[in-house]
């Protein structure tokens, strides 16, 4: 079907002309536009390969109004872009996720709640671990059951999407067994069996909930998980008979906490504890593991190899977030800090945990700083060679200026750079059709150029990412920065295969 380039809606977006925030001007500046159009309609810079089928969709934040109190760039609304490829041609569509938040501010016309640096200045039950912001839902997306879960890092409701038309479907009927915790970004999807693991944590006991939805939708599992107190995690593990939870020691202060201030701070005196509990064991079959004092943002992949269970991802041994509460001059510069990936330094690493001693070992994989680290979907849970990580432009604050490909067995890595004055997103693999092999397929981005004022999606092969670009498509309008994605592939579009 051939059409011009469609403006489906637009949302007026009420973000003040002298607005000093950077988190929210340059390239986290806001769209409004939510289109349709298709490459008939859109340029095209080499040629989209006929065996790409399935879609590609990013998450990220685009706030709408002019927020309550201190900017975060986590408050921003949700919005999804997604690019369907189908027989060497692609749609693209970009939607807001309409939370329950994100319609009483429409109807408002102005922001009801605060972000996650000043909760405090709530009126209003909110969402989240701090139950005072919106559901954004602008953190994370996966696919599942047929549907997209668009979720915010604090913990949300269960936000549901069609993948193609990217339109509000029905809540989960699970939701409200879980409310008000929600579930966290980032859950996991195991290909092999359909199923859907995932976390949220709160400050009001017992801190932590661990859950397994099935391949129908249907919560099939649900507990509390004893922690020792007010915790903040952003990820956990799945192997093909585990969930690895984390209890790390980057927290609010628990003495500033009991006086009702905020204050994250990292105790490196503190074990990180990682927690790995059957897939739908309980509480009591929890395994803690201790491990050097750390923060961990993304896992590439976890798996099992005889009695040991490996987890690999990327890790900092020096975090930084800013405050939480009553704002002062200084706010941006701490915000700022935060997204110092040269002072953070996150670098691929290793756990090995040995279920049968007790006994945990840790080494770095590279040296290198990169983050938002992917893998193939078929491998999810299960040994891989291949991890996909996202490099960055120190100077610029959340720049991701290229990607690195690790092969993990044979310790080599590739690397491909964007180009000045362009960032990426998450990139994720999307397989050829009846690929033979692991990484027999297409790496698959969404990039900002803000010197053409432009946004691309860009395809790479797999194999040899250095390259380049297989093809570009130009999208319609110039996209904020974002990070998360996934990849849905064409049997999974409407539900899972099992």
């Amino acid at each position: 079907m051939i059409f011009l380039i469609k403006v489906e809606n637009e949302i007026k977006i009420t973000i003040a002309e002298d607005e000093t925030n950077p988190f929210l001007l340059d390239h986290f500046t806001a769209v409004g536009k939510e289109y349709t159009a298709t490459t008939d309609s859109l340029e095209v810079i080499g040629e989209i390969p006929q065996d790409l089928n399935g879609i590609y969709i990013r998450n990220g934040h685009n706030q709408v109004h002019e927020p309550m109190g201190v900017y975060h760039t986590f408050d921003g609304d949700g919005m999804l872009h997604a690019v369907h490829f189908e027989n060497g041609k692609a749609t693209y569509r970009n939607r807001f996720v309409r939370t329950t938040g994100f319609l009483a501010e429409q109807a408002a016309q102005k922001s009801l709640w605060p972000g996650m640096l000043e909760p405090h200045l709530n009126t209003r039950q909110g969402w989240g671990s701090m139950r005072s912001m919106k559901d954004n839902a602008g953190t994370d997306v996966i696919a599942h059951a047929g549907k997209l879960l668009a979720t915010m890092s604090q913990c949300s409701e269960a936000n549901r999407l069609d993948p193609i038309t990217l339109d509000m479907a029905d809540t989960d009927s699970w939701n409200a067994t879980i409310a008000p915790d929600g579930i966290c970004s980032h859950f996991k999807v195991d290909n092999a069996t359909g199923e859907l693991m995932f976390f949220n944590f709160s400050e009001q006991y017992p801190y932590m909930h661990y859950g397994v939805v099935g391949p129908d939708n249907e919560l099939k599992h649900y507990i509390p998980i004893d922690l020792p107190g007010v915790r903040w995690p952003h990820d956990l593990g799945i192997t093909t008979n585990y969930s690895i939870l984390h209890d790390l020691p980057f927290i609010f202060d628990p003495e500033l906490l009991a006086k009702g201030e905020r204050k994250v701070t990292f105790f490196d005196d503190m074990p990180a504890r990682f927690g790995i509990i059957p897939r739908h064991g309980t509480d009591k079959d929890i395994k803690w593991f201790e491990a050097k004092p750390c923060f961990i943002l993304h896992l590439s992949n976890c798996y099992e190899s005889g009695d040991k269970v490996i987890m690999e991802g990327c890790v900092t041994f020096n975090p930084r977030k800013p405050a939480v509460g009553k704002q002062g001059a200084d706010a941006i510069d701490k915000m700022k800090n935060q997204f110092d990936k040269g002072e953070t330094r996150y670098r691929m690493y290793r756990w090995i945990f040995n279920m049968k001693t007790g006994e945990t070992k840790e080494e770095f994989l590279d040296d290198e700083i990169t983050e938002f680290p992917a893998v193939n979907n078929e491998y999810v849970a299960k040994k891989y060679p291949y991890s996909y990580n996202s490099l960055f432009d120190m100077n610029i604050a959340w720049w991701l200026s290229g990607l690195k490909k690790y092969d993990l067995q044979e310790n080599t890595t590739q690397e491909y750079y964007y180009g000045e004055g362009r960032g990426g997103s998450e990139a994720h693999l999307a397989l050829r059709d009846n690929a033979v092999e692991e990484d027999d397929g297409y790496l698959i981005t969404l990039v900002t150029d803000m010197k053409e004022n432009r946004s691309e999606c860009v395809i790479l092969d797999a194999k040899d990412i250095t390259q380049g670009p297989v093809a570009r498509i130009i999208l319609p309008h110039r996209i904020p920065i974002g990070a998360h994605a996934c990849w849905v592939e064409a049997d999974r579009i409407k539900g899972e295969r099992v």
